[in-house]
């Protein structure tokens, strides 16, 4: 739940925001009601969809010393019910709601938010409104979300990147409540109690402390009605006293740790000014300038002196992050990668930065903030984000600080942050932890009785809401081609901005159509195509792209965002480097020789010893999908043999392409036939799919990682199931019950709930054309792995048993039901489902297909297809960590 990424621009949140008066559009409402409560509705008609954004101004800056993750503990808390609702109920509730429902913890706000159906928004309301009347704290829950917290800081400080960032903002922030990150530590969740995390509810999260963002297909004013009905009648509460922050300057140090990556890396971070800055919008820019392909700090991979180079920031209320990093192979010098991203920054203090980079990270802040209206929660993140983190009114008025923004503002930033004497360097070496093993009985065999299959009830007002379950409705009514030359085309008009994203695929696979030798060739191939065009080179190439505000990508896989306004534009610099990409040679000696450094250090990490292991494990010997590439047969490649498999396997005829935004579909036929109508196949259409395999052998496995406390633990096997086989609906509606639906699961009920032995636990099928595969995966410690398999098997044993019981299967049900309107409510998701079933074959409304199944399937036919299809003697147990307690 708790939110904390380097390389990711992470929501922090503010204490205190300024108060807007009642307004109304036919768009917008936005009040404050006389208990305080901030409210903005937004309408976006993407989607039948409506995100709910509950901000409580109180993060791990307001936490107590001695108690540095209280904050986290009460998020966490929130989700085991309050008085007038049961932890069940919640679950149950929320599971039924089908959308995402979960929190984060950042160092001045706590979010909990609801993607749901629009006709669920009474439900999403009048539970946020029970949520913050109250919570239910007892010793005994306390007790057991206490197990499952652990959980989660063990995973965390298994990453030594995570390590680094805790580092770092003890040195950056000594002093303030940012000097910790707002997870908490295993020692004081040992020290905390049911009762102060109570106090600590009670004491912050009040109506007069919280900003509510709504956005999707709602009427704002009768929403902020709702919204008044619900929230208006609880009190305010006088606030205790907000932290003060007082900053000193930064004292330069370095950091070196192990890691388990296949790679190094180098940091360097510098402190910048806080989301609530007048600075702010000139660090944003400043960063993208930093952070643009046409810098020296991407430039270093693009020349060999790294294998990645980039910048980003991290912006929290009071302060900000500003990140350099550079990635070098394992066996590799970090020194002089450090070296040269100093050079970089101290030049752009001394020099100033490039006014045409900063014109171009002006452009692609903005055309960013238009892509949020794109996705139902991203526009809600955008909004809470304006009104929370940045404390101003609306994204539009960020939008207004960027655009002021000058090359000289940019340039005084940036002679004022790189001082080498106040720098945090860290430097992250790869390590070796030994080779993977096979251990016979490490798992054992425990008996546990089975758990009971109890019914929950729901309140009357929740009943009543989930009473009838009815197929929804599509929103998508996409457009389908096939040209002359093959390609398949697929449009999908949408108004809700002035951005189109375009997304293809080429159905290649190296495993089965590369050369005997040659592996490694995709990887290869995959980076020259940043290198730019016959008729553009790499910098020309950007430098077309930042004047029309795009974002592209090409290869096997790719992609275009573009303002609607420059679609032809865009669509043609795309088709160019996809049909007419330079491949130059020098280039290819490079990407030689850093995919050659990469996959040395690839092939002796923890994380691709297990997953090797697991699939020699599940498949058999000589299996395609076994292949990988060694240092060996990347340096074996021949620049004419990489032009040879281009040709052979980037073809029109397995080539998917969809478009999304704000074009007309005929409009939309007729640029790419002119860009990508003259691109032609070579040869015979090839089988890119893997074949059939037999069903695997039990086995357990066990991969040694010195860097981690905790163990990544994978139960999975080969089953007879496709992605067209009918009983994948079977499959997935039970999925459902054993793990879907967070709390409400039997797995997280069983694992985290009751027990404390995991943090999370995900369970997945894998299905391709040929082949299937299942996955149930968890992180626990150590001793207590042993008894987390356990009650899986036992749970799985159950589902092939015993029928799921009503309440259950109506509850997954309308989950899988709800999720189909989900999956329209970005242009990323309605892109990624129509490419899936376009390739697949699927007719394009797939969604809707597979939700009449689930609507009509039986307990009987769930149980059956799990008693068919998986077998509980079948797992593959592969364990990554330390060695699990017998």
């Amino acid at each position: 739940m708790i939110k904390k990424k380097l390389l990711v621009v992470a929501m922090a949140m503010v204490g205190i925001s300024p108060t807007f008066a009642a307004t109304s559009n036919a768009q917008i409402a936005r009040a404050t009601l006389n208990n305080g409560l901030r409210v903005v509705v937004v309408r976006n008609a993407l989607a039948p969809v409506v995100t709910t954004q509950v901000n409580y101004l109180v993060g791990s800056d307001e936490a107590p010393p001695n108690a540095p993750g209280t904050a986290h503990a009460l998020e966490n808390m929130m989700f085991r019910g309050s008085p007038d609702l049961s932890k069940d109920q919640l679950a149950a509730i929320a599971a039924n709601m089908g959308g995402a429902f979960n929190a984060q913890t950042m160092q001045g706000s706590t979010q909990y938010f609801f993607v749901t159906p629009s006709q669920d928004l009474d439900v999403a309301l009048h539970l946020e409104s029970q949520r913050m009347r109250g919570i239910n704290a007892s010793d005994a829950e306390w007790g057991k979300e206490r197990g499952a917290i652990k959980e989660e800081v063990a995973r965390d400080l298994s990453s030594p990147d995570f390590k680094f960032y805790t580092e770092m903002l003890g040195e950056m922030f000594a002093g303030t409540p940012y000097a910790h990150s707002p997870l908490g530590t295993k020692e004081s969740f040992d020290q905390t109690t049911a009762a102060s995390i109570k106090q600590f509810h009670d004491q912050w999260y009040a109506h007069n402390n919280a900003v509510m963002v709504i956005v999707g297909d709602v009427d704002p004013d009768a929403t902020l009605a709702k919204v008044k009905a619900e929230f208006g009648d609880i009190p305010q509460k006088t606030l205790p006293t907000r932290p003060v922050f007082h900053f000193d300057l930064v004292k330069a140090k370095t950091v070196s740790l192990p890691t388990d990556s296949p790679y190094g890396s180098v940091y360097l971070a510098y402190r910048l000014p806080g989301a609530q800055s007048k600075d702010y919008a000139t660090a944003v820019v400043m960063a993208g300038a930093l952070g643009s392909q046409r810098a020296e700090l991407f430039g270093m991979g693009m020349e060999g002196k790294a294998l990645f180079g980039g910048f980003a920031m991290n912006p929290m209320p009071e302060a900000g992050i500003g990140l350099a990093v550079g990635i070098f192979p394992a066996g590799g010098d970090a020194k002089p990668v450090l070296k040269r991203m100093q050079d970089i920054l101290m030049e752009a203090a001394q020099k100033g930065i490039d006014p045409a980079l900063v014109d171009a990270a002006k452009r692609k802040a903005l055309a960013d903030m238009e892509t949020s209206k794109n996705s139902v929660a991203g526009l809600a993140n955008a909004w809470s984000s304006a009104l929370v983190v940045s404390g101003v009114e609306s994204p539009d008025a960020l939008a207004r600080a960027i655009r002021a923004v000058t090359p000289t503002q940019v340039n005084a930033m940036a002679k004022a942050t790189f001082d080498p004497a106040q720098a945090i360097t860290a430097v992250l070496t790869p390590e070796k932890s030994g080779h993977p093993s096979q251990a016979k009985g490490m798992m054992g065999a425990e008996s546990f009785a089975n758990a009971p299959d109890k019914a929950v009830a729901l309140p009357p007002w929740a009943e009543q809401a989930f009473a009838k379950l009815e197929l929804p409705q599509s929103m998508l009514h996409p457009a389908s081609y096939t040209l002359p030359n093959g390609l398949k085309l697929i449009v999908q008009p949408e108004s809700v901005s002035d951005v189109v994203q375009v997304i293809g695929r080429v159905q290649t696979n190296a495993d089965m159509q590369a050369a005997p030798g040659q592996d490694g060739v995709d990887a290869v191939l995959n980076g020259l195509f940043a290198f730019g065009t016959e008729r553009l080179n790499r910098l020309q190439f950007q430098q077309a792209l930042d004047m029309i505000s795009a974002r592209e990508a090409a290869g096997k896989t790719f992609s275009l965002s573009v303002p609607s306004t420059h679609f032809a534009d865009g669509m043609a610099l795309l088709a160019e480097n996809q049909l007419h990409p330079a491949l130059p040679e020098q280039a290819f000696s490079l990407i030689q020789r850093q995919q050659a450094g990469l996959w040395a250090g690839v092939i002796q990490s923890p994380a691709f010893l297990d997953e090797l292991g697991l699939y020699k494990a599940l498949l058999p010997a000589h299996d395609p999908q076994l292949r990988y590439a060694t240092p060996e047969s990347v340096m074996g490649l021949r620049y004419e043999q990489l032009k040879a498999y281009y040709h052979q396997t980037f073809r029109p005829d397995m080539t998917t392409l969809v478009v999304v935004g704000n074009v007309a579909p005929e409009q939309v036929k007729a640029v790419v036939e002119k860009t990508f109508g003259q691109w032609r196949a070579q040869a015979e259409k090839p089988d890119a799919d893997y074949p059939a395999v037999p069903g695997n052998k039990p086995a357990d496995l066990h991969t040694p990682d010195a860097s981690t406390v905790q163990d990544s633990v994978r139960m999975a096997q080969m089953i007879d199931v496709t992605y067209n086989d009918p009983a994948r609906y079977a499959l997935t509606l039970g999925n459902q019950v054993l793990g879907g639906g967070f709390y409400a699961s039997r797995l997280y009920r069983d694992l985290r709930d009751t027990t404390g032995l995991v943090y999370t636990v995900d369970s997945t099928f894998d299905l391709d054309k040929r082949r299937g595969r299942y996955t149930v995966s968890f992180g626990a410690d150590p001793s207590k792995v042993r008894e987390a398999h356990a009650i899986v098997l036992r749970d799985i044993q159950q589902m092939q048993s015993a029928p799921a019981s009503t309440s259950d299967l109506q509850r997954a049900k309308g989950l899988l039901i709800r999720r189909a309107s989900l999956g329209e409510s970005s242009f990323d998701s309605i892109g990624k489902q129509l490419l899936t079933y376009a390739e697949r074959g699927q007719p394009l409304d797939e969604t809707m297909v597979a939700a009449k199944h689930y609507l009509e399937l039986s307990a009987s036919e769930v149980q059956q297809a799990y008693a068919k299809h998986i077998r509980l003697d079948g797992f593959i147990t592969a364990v990554k960590g330390p060695t699990p307690a017998q």
